[in-house]
C-alpha cells in the first residue's frame, strides 16, 4: 500500500518543480520586457529630438538660401550694410566699469 501512494507523491513533487521553474521563467521574462521597454521609450524619446533638431536645421538651409536670410547672416555675423541703410552700435555701459 505505501507504493502507489510513494508515486502520487513524487508525482505532486515533479509538478511542483515545474511549475516552480515554469513561473520563473515567466517572471524573468517580464522583467526582461520591462527592461527593453523602457530602453526601448529612451530611444524613442532620443530619435524624435535628433528628429526635430534635422527639421530645424534643414529649415535654416532652406531660408539661408534665400536672399533674405543670406542678407540677415549678413547683418548678424559680419555687421554688413546694405546702401541706404545706417548701422547703430548700442553699448552697454555697466556701474562697475564706471568705478574703474
Amino acid at each position: 500500500m505505501g507504493t502507489p501512494r510513494l508515486r502520487w507523491v513524487i508525482f505532486a513533487a515533479g509538478i511542483t518543480f515545474l511549475l516552480a521553474v515554469m513561473l520563473t521563467s515567466f517572471f524573468k521574462e517580464l522583467e526582461r520586457i520591462d527592461t527593453l521597454s523602457s530602453t526601448l521609450d529612451e530611444r524613442m524619446g532620443e530619435l524624435i529630438a535628433v528628429e526635430r533638431d534635422s527639421q530645424e536645421l534643414e529649415q535654416n538651409i532652406e531660408y539661408y538660401s534665400t536672399p533674405e536670410g543670406i542678407a540677415r547672416l549678413a547683418r548678424e555675423q559680419f555687421n554688413l550694410v546694405q546702401s541706404g541703410e545706417v548701422l547703430y552700435k548700442i553699448e552697454i555701459v555697466s556701474e562697475d566699469d564706471l568705478l574703474q
